[in-house]
């Protein structure tokens, strides 16, 4: 395996080029570049009409990170040149990671300095018994603490205040703001509900700092810090909207899919306190800087028939049908020239002729994602199926991101590649091991406690130790603090017995089939994950250079731009770019699947494998196998529902927007989008 060596002036060192981020270069959609960058002003008028705040649509998050992180260093030497302060409104969460990190950068390698910036932090929760989840040490961890920030140049809401004092210090920081001579640039991200900082539902225009009950949804978002909802504190202590609009430079910036409808309601929807962020649309001193990903919504790169003319293509063609059915409540074949007319599809009619040839066109190619095959049908003519016939059967290498991501995302799939007589491995990227609850670790402990009692009551050395973990996690663990390595361990432990039961339910008979990689940028025993270095992804390159598989199965969740499944995401893409000029992965097609909460959008679906209510049952008992996920598991999220009832209800949905197209009815459908390694855009 080998990486290319640049050496970096400024640092005196040489970087290992990794390519790490091949996931954010994945374009579904070809989306014509007018649509986001405007020729001239005439066409932006065009295009933006329905849009209420200015918004900048970058190709990537990596590219909106860096474009906001240069215009914060442009204005902090600015005010450096004149000897005034720079006052920076920065919030938390995983949107703003990327341009720290930008910033860090510039710190290091271009000499920014930032000896006159002031910070003020958004939020803080309340009441905490520890700062390791406050939201000004994750600024410190992400970002403050490797810059020359003045100690002093620092402000925050206190999480251990008394109450009596926390009315007095808000007026305090509302005063502090002032004499500082207010904020000139807020950093800006968006909660799922339309929430700006902690300003959610009900919070006026008018609103100052102030201390907050969470309601449940900010506390459902909150607990991804706090990994369960038990430990989110009752409150916190944010800075009011009217606070945050006083700011002479508003940046609201969102990345990834999972942002995607909420900024369409911000930047096109109607203002309402319902959605705060909307408050944003009154204000001539805002922007937004979004990716197109997170863009996906907005109507001129959703819906381009609305406000422009297209440049149409299959996809694009097969998204403007679906929308014309679920707009019309008809199925494809029929649709009418009528329908088409009426609703700004008149360029098919213009390209097809009529609205019979669209339909038949767009049925066919929807028709031809559906198989019960997913790797491939032997003697079968492959010509219209997603998969080619030969050879068969096919090895086959199954990634998941956590040890049942397998089950819950393709479970059906999965099982039945089995049946059908490939040759499947599973691999487990991480351990997994944060996401099993203490109570857990103590049952197993008191289980093996019980078992050496009975069966070796001389050796105590398992005995002993089973016992000190039990004592540890009752009496002397802090919340907060990095995991012990033996309740890691443990953790691992029970997952990685978990995913083994899972994937032999789900058919696989030999034991080195279930492979543990356990790839090290996972292994911190914190929220906080490493970045992935070489190591992980020689890891996983070994693997295929064993295998040599045919196919190969990823989790290509885009949604979430900084999370474990992206980053288990980018491994597996750097290993596959890797070995790409190999002979046998010239014969091996990858396939990508989605999580839990979502399917993929019916544009971009390549294979479709349906499932009867029996093989659905099968994923369900596949899934129940991961007990320490049930409802105690940290890190659910904030949906209720368990994920089983999340992959069903989310498969069964896939399985009806097919029947109401017109096509077939089943129970439930896994869906599946090609990667192509030799054309990211595709």
């Amino acid at each position: 395996m080998q990486f290319t060596l640049f050496y970096n002036q400024n640092t005196k060192s040489y970087k290992i080029n990794m390519k790490t981020n091949l996931s954010s270069q994945i374009t579904l959609t070809r989306i014509p570049t007018r649509y986001y960058r405007p020729e001239n002003a005439y066409e932006h008028s065009v295009l933006t009409r329905f849009e209420k705040i200015p918004t900048t649509i970058c190709e990537s998050a990596k590219e909106g990170s860096l474009a906001i992180a240069k215009e914060i260093a442009v204005l902090i030497r600015k005010k450096q040149e004149t000897g005034q302060l720079f006052v920076l409104g920065l919030p938390g969460g995983r949107s703003p990671q990327s341009v720290f990190k930008n910033l860090i950068r510039m710190h290091k390698e271009e000499n920014l300095s930032f000896h006159n910036v002031v910070v003020f932090n958004l939020y803080e929760f309340y009441p905490l018994k520890t700062t390791t989840f406050s939201n000004l040490s994750y600024l410190k961890d992400y970002f403050l603490d490797h810059v020359d920030i003045k100690p002093e140049n620092i402000y925050s809401p206190d999480g251990s205040l008394p109450k009596e004092n926390i009315y007095n210090f808000c007026m305090t920081y509302e005063e502090d703001i002032k004499r500082l001579g207010g904020i000139d640039y807020m950093l800006l991200g968006i909660g799922y509900a339309g929430n700006i900082g902690f300003n959610g539902s009900g919070a006026t225009v008018s609103s100052t700092t102030r201390l907050i009950l969470m309601d449940n949804d900010s506390r459902k978002e909150a607990s991804k810090i706090f990994k369960t909802i038990d430990n989110v504190p009752e409150g916190v202590i944010t800075m009011g909207m009217s606070t945050i609009l006083h700011a002479k430079e508003i940046v609201l910036m969102a990345w990834g899919e999972s942002k995607a409808h909420i900024l369409k309601e911000v930047i096109e929807g109607k203002i309402s306190d319902v959605n705060p962020a909307s408050f944003l649309q009154n204000q001539k001193n805002v922007k937004v800087v979004t990716d197109l990903s997170a863009a996906s919504q907005l109507t001129r790169i959703s819906h381009p028939w609305l406000v422009t003319d297209c440049e149409w293509d299959k996809k694009l063609i097969r998204r403007a049908i679906v929308w014309l059915c679920q707009l019309t409540g008809k199925p494809i074949l029929k649709l009418t020239n009528k329908d088409y007319n009426e609703n700004g599809l008149n360029g098919l009619l213009t390209k097809f002729g009529s609205a019979y040839k669209v339909n038949i066109d767009i049925f066919n190619d929807i028709q031809h994602t559906i198989t019960g095959w997913p790797g491939g049908k032997e003697n079968a003519d492959d010509s219209n199926r997603p998969e080619r016939a030969t050879p068969f059967p096919k090895r086959i290498v199954i990634f998941s991101p956590h040890p049942d991501d397998d089950v819950i995302s393709m479970g059906g799939t999965f099982n039945r590649l089995c049946e059908q007589g490939h040759d499947v491995y599973v691999a487990y990227q991480t351990s997994g091991n944060i996401a099993v609850g203490d109570e857990e670790v103590i049952r197993y402990c008191e289980y093996l406690r019980d078992v050496c009692n009975k069966y070796s009551p001389k050796d105590n050395t398992v005995k002993k130790k089973a016992e000190e973990i039990i004592h540890f996690l009752h009496n002397e663990k802090v919340e907060g603090e990095k995991e012990k390595n033996e309740v890691l361990f443990m953790k691992g432990t029970i997952r990685k017995e978990e995913a083994r039961a899972g994937a032999r339910y789900s058919g696989i008979k030999k034991d080195d089939h279930i492979r543990f990689l356990d790839l090290p940028f996972y292994e911190t025993g914190m929220v906080k994950k490493n970045d992935p270095s070489e190591v992980d992804i020689k890891i996983i390159v070994d693997l295929l250079e064993e295998v040599k598989p045919h196919q190969i199965f990823v989790a290509g969740d885009l949604a979430d731009p900084h999370g474990t499944h992206r980053v288990c995401l980018d491994t597996a893409l750097a290993a596959i770019d890797e070995l790409k000029g190999k002979a046998w992965m010239e014969d091996c097609r990858i396939w990508m699947y989605r999580g839990a909460w979502a399917e993929w959008e019916m544009d971009h679906i390549e294979m479709a494998v349906p499932m009867s209510p029996e093989q659905l049952r099968n994923k369900r008992n596949a899934i129940l196998k991961h007990q320490s996920q049930m409802e105690s598991a940290p890190f659910l999220g904030d949906d209720e529902r368990l994920f089983w009832q999340r992959a069903e209800d989310r498969n069964r949905a896939t399985a009806n927007l097919y029947r109401d197209l017109g096509l077939a009815a089943y129970e439930a459908i896994e869906a599946f989008v090609q990667y192509k390694i030799n054309n990211l855009e595709e």
